[in-house]
């Protein structure tokens, strides 16, 4: 995915949702100044191997054999939590620091790669807790022009952005755990953004000409119009 690929879907996320372009564009920046460039090497092995994509929904306890039996795991928020309580080892973790910054902050000292998200309304998260992250295990992140060390490889929500991120680096087959789509608890915003969500991945098993089992039974009812031909 290049920013020329996603600039359309991101213009149409920005007007759906009233957010603001230079915010974005303003929390790229302070992320950038706290972040080094990251060796996406890291990531090479990938290629070709079955990742598991956990979101945190409900669902996810039920769903752990399925991570124990990918050969890598992306764990979007606090979905690492969840994975780690259980003994699995995290292979990235996909986060806008909203929830378990803790998480986050281990997981860099350990070693273990964080993309780390800037976006228009999580300025004084960047400022808090980046700094506190080591530096060479962070993976800086935006959903805006990429810029510096600051990365993009498509996505909106922590879920599909691990999507998004594992299919650049040419994964195998993608294998999602932990995606409750109609989860009763969350409030509209959010509602709203695993709509996107559900957008995304359908344009993502498109781009990748194949088709995701957590979209069977939804598919037809996806709204793509915002999405390119």
């Amino acid at each position: 995915m290049n920013f020329d690929e996603w600039e359309p879907v991101y213009a149409a996320i920005l007007e759906a949702f009233g957010f603001s372009r230079a915010d974005d564009e303003r929390a790229r920046d302070v992320l950038a100044e706290r972040s080094v460039p990251f060796d996406l090497d890291r990531f090479d092995d990938f290629a070709g191997k079955t990742v598991a994509v956990a979101g945190a929904g409900p669902s996810l306890d039920a769903e752990l054999d399925r991570a124990r039996e990918a050969e890598f795991v992306l764990a979007a928020s606090t979905a690492a939590d969840t994975l780690l309580d259980a003994g699995l080892d995290v292979d990235c973790m996909v986060t806008d620091l909203d929830k378990n910054p803790e998480t986050a902050r281990e997981l860099t000292e350990r070693g273990v790669p964080v993309a780390a998200h800037a976006h228009g309304d999580n300025v004084s998260a960047i400022r808090e807790y980046v700094p506190t992250f080591d530096a060479e295990h962070v993976l800086a992140t935006t959903q805006a022009e990429p810029r510096g060390p600051v990365r993009n490889f498509g996505g909106f929500t922590d879920g599909d952005r691990a999507a998004f991120l594992a299919d650049h680096f040419g994964a195998g087959d993608l294998v999602f755990l932990g995606w409750d789509f109609d989860d009763p608890s969350v409030d509209a915003v959010k509602w709203r953004k695993l709509r996107w969500a559900e957008r995304l991945l359908c344009w993502l098993e498109l781009r990748r000409d194949e088709r995701f089992s957590v979209l069977d039974g939804r598919r037809e009812d996806i709204d793509t119009s915002a999405l390119p031909p």
